[in-house]
């Protein structure tokens, strides 16, 4: 860890703690985060209003290991998409469990990321933003030390990039990979490898940018399966092979080859495997992202490791605590928590256990049904016990839109004890 990334995670550690951070003690008002994490106070038992979010200190570091053990086995680089948590003290735990750097969307989570230190920023975007440019390359000219690297995917692009760039008299030219897009009707990039061309060429012409690879995301290949998936990433490692035969990266150190979402890094693994010998060595880099708090919906399904179970598993961290405060019918029950707190794009939130008197069992026969904004609509079956007042911890889908809504995350051990808080920033 650098002094300056050190000294911003200690300015978060010094933040008062007060009305703006959902679910935390009341009492606990006027503490700074670290001293509220040196009280080690109990989840259940400490002041916690539900409800509240909480991340398993114990799942988090089974995650983290396992990705760095996985990438390292694999041969691949790895720069975690960000975007997922928007946690600097989550960046810096990845980035001491091996990443390359971290992998963004957007400018404003460039400037997050700078702003505590993060040296290598791998844009998943193209970015023609004039104003994000002036101040990219400011920070490039500023710090010798800092890598980033975007995406490129038409010659208009480039053309807006590289008149922005003049205009702020950049200094240092900004490196870009052309984007391959996963196939008609898929998201962003380049649709043929005539056009990458193009775009590559369009780039060469600059002073401001700097071709340096080639990348896409294998997840929005349409009708996704591996089939479809492996004869997309062949497609991005043959138009690598081609860029770098007909010369287009002479005069680097590296080429990048950059792909991998988190439901077919297994795909790319392989895939990436199969590189041939290059002019230049090559960066394989990957950028999973969920894998952190990993999930109870959506990707415990898609998740690689039930394709490989040797592998490994990741384990879901998140636990979203709330309380019955309704029971109207014997079919039906509500608990405090909605659309405000939970995940709800892709998945409902799943009632796994059930806490009274300081007792936890399994929530059986408890079924989350709807979302209100601050009401979860429980469906409840004969077998279910629950009663006004017993909290329900909730099995949450898709990460992404789980950070978003909780600025300040305790994260607590198995028994409830608090040791730290992750803070958000969105």
């Amino acid at each position: 860890m650098t002094a300056d990334t050190a000294q911003s995670l200690a300015r978060l550690a010094a933040e008062r703690v007060d009305h703006r951070f959902k679910g935390l003690p009341p009492d606990a008002d006027g503490l700074t985060v670290a001293e509220l994490a040196g009280q080690r106070r109990n989840l259940f038992t400490g002041g916690f209003a539900t409800p509240v979010l909480a991340l398993s200190a114990e799942r988090l570091e089974h995650n983290l290991k396992l990705m760095e053990t996985y990438a390292a086995r694999h041969g691949l680089a790895f720069a975690p998409h960000g975007k997922t948590s928007m946690a600097p003290q989550l960046f810096q735990r990845q980035i001491e469990h091996g990443a390359w750097g971290i992998t963004l969307a957007v400018p404003h989570q460039v400037r997050v990321a700078r702003a505590f230190g993060t040296r290598r920023v791998f844009l998943a975007n193209e970015l023609v933003d004039a104003s994000a440019l002036r101040w990219i390359a400011s920070e490039q000219d500023a710090d010798p030390d800092f890598e980033l690297i975007c995406y490129v995917d038409s010659v208009r692009g480039v053309e807006l990039m590289d008149a922005a760039l003049r205009d702020a008299g950049a200094t240092c030219p900004v490196d870009v990979v052309v984007e391959l897009a996963a196939g008609e009707g898929a998201r962003t990039g380049v649709r043929t490898e005539t056009e990458c061309a193009a775009v590559a060429d369009a780039v060469a012409g600059t002073r401001t940018l700097r071709l340096v690879g080639v990348a896409g995301y294998e997840g929005e290949v349409p009708k996704a399966d591996t089939e479809r998936v492996t004869a997309w990433l062949r497609r991005l490692v043959a138009l690598a092979a081609d860029f770098d035969k007909t010369g287009r990266f002479a005069g680097l150190d590296e080429i990048v080859v950059s792909a991998g979402g988190s439901a077919w890094f297994d795909a790319v693994a392989e895939v990436f495997a199969e590189i041939p010998e290059l002019s230049l060595p090559v960066l394989k880099l990957l950028r999973s992202g969920a894998y952190v708090s990993h999930d109870d919906g959506h990707y415990r399904k898609l998740t690689p490791f039930n394709r490989v179970p040797e592998e490994g598993a990741l384990e879901p961290a998140f636990r979203l605590w709330t309380q019955v405060v309704s029971r109207p019918s014997a079919e039906q029950a509500f608990v405090n928590a909605g659309k405000r707190d939970a995940a709800y794009d892709l998945d409902l939130p799943f009632a796994q256990v059930i806490r009274r008197d300081g007792a936890e069992r399994p929530a059986t026969g408890v079924s989350v049904t709807a979302l209100s904004d601050q009401h979860a609509w429980l469906a409840t079956t004969p077998e279910a016990d629950l009663e006004v007042g017993d909290w329900v911890g909730l099995g949450l889908s898709h990460p992404c839109t789980s950070f978003d809504k909780w600025q300040l995350i305790p994260v607590a051990e198995a028994d409830g004890t608090v040791v730290d808080y992750v803070r958000t920033f969105f």
